[in-house]
């Protein structure tokens, strides 16, 4: 597979990675099989996937204790990317960026992960009750002590409401530009896929410039954009998508000229190409920094979507693509 590089340290990795939170975490529990989700990161590494994206909290902790299976056995074929920074309660999630707990988390990852050193280590939420620029020194001092390669930014969720004259990620950018004061950003993780293109307004350019790594997250829009999902099928009450407002039955069907454009792309490249690995490609194309990190526990995906690193859209293909309808939600 291709490689990409992360950060000015030129750490490289597959150019598409294994976004690890389903194997147990947010998507139909009663799927999840620890033994099926095994092999899938076998899989993903056997195909030169070699990032897998995971973090202390999904589960809790379960998550790495999974990778941390594979991870005994095939640590130097794997680039481990994991989080720190938010705490899951019984109904509620808290974060907590104290430099203490920092520390003492990244202990415990290292424990379940079964390795001596993280490569990238992110920032899951900022605390607001904690400066930012504390949370990252001691992030910062887990590199020194060599227990972590590089740090990274996560910005999911951190989007906020879009004002007069504003961008959607202003307020990620001016957390970037406070923590790289204190020790360099090697990665940026944030949504992006061909129905939520808006890190590419300010955020993906902004990374570029900096040579700082963009991780692509649910670059396959939570599962609709592989076209396999039946509107009005319904999901499992702990699945994110049953109370996301681009899942309902209604704006489903609403939404599939979306598919069908991916269709009719990859019907042109040929037998056995897929909506989901045009989607991939288009991430793909965003830049060279750009690194799509689909979620999946199933071999037979990770399969489709590391395949998809050897895709190559056209100008006609990205032109389509752009030309697609923007994605509806009930809450629009």
């Amino acid at each position: 597979m291709e490689r990409r590089t992360i950060g000015a340290a030129a750490l490289a990795v597959g150019a598409v990675g294994l976004g690890c939170m389903p194997m147990s975490w947010a998507y139909s529990g009663s799927r999840q099989r620890g033994d099926e989700s095994v092999r899938a990161v076998h899989r993903a590494l056997d195909l030169g996937s070699t990032l897998l994206d995971t973090a202390d909290m999904y589960g809790p902790f379960t998550n790495e204790l999974l990778l941390g299976r594979v991870l005994k056995e095939r640590r130097q074929d794997a680039f481990v990317s994991t989080k720190v920074g938010l705490l899951v309660g019984e109904q509620h999630i808290v974060a907590n960026g104290r430099p203490g707990y920092v520390r003492r988390a990244c202990d415990a990852s290292l424990r379940r992960l079964q390795t001596d050193v993280i490569d990238l280590y992110q920032l899951h939420r900022e605390d607001p009750e904690v400066p930012v620029e504390e949370t990252w020194g001691a992030m910062a001092e887990l590199v020194q002590a060599g227990k972590v390669r590089s740090l990274g930014l996560c910005a999911m969720g951190a989007r906020g409401g879009r004002r007069s004259g504003t961008h959607l990620y202003d307020g990620t950018i001016r957390q970037l530009r406070r923590i790289q004061q204190v020790f360099p950003v090697s990665a940026v993780e944030a949504e992006l896929s061909v129905w939520s293109p808006e890190a590419l307004e300010t955020l993906v350019p902004w990374c570029a410039e900096r040579g700082i790594g963009f991780l692509a997250a649910m670059p396959l829009g939570n599962g609709f954009l592989t076209g396999t999902l039946t509107p009005g099928e319904g999901f499992e009450p702990d699945d994110v998508r049953a109370r996301h407002p681009r899942f309902t039955a209604e704006m489903m069907a609403a939404n599939q000229p979306i598919v069908s454009g991916l269709r009719r792309i990859a019907a042109r490249h040929g037998e056995g190409v897929t909506p989901a690995q045009v989607a991939l490609a288009w991430v793909l194309a965003q830049g060279r920094h750009v690194v799509p990190v689909p979620g999946t526990k199933q071999e037979r995906w990770t399969t489709e979507n590391a395949r998809a690193a050897a895709l190559r859209l056209t100008a006609q293909d990205l032109t389509e693509v752009g030309a697609l309808p923007p994605a509806q939600g009930s809450w629009d």
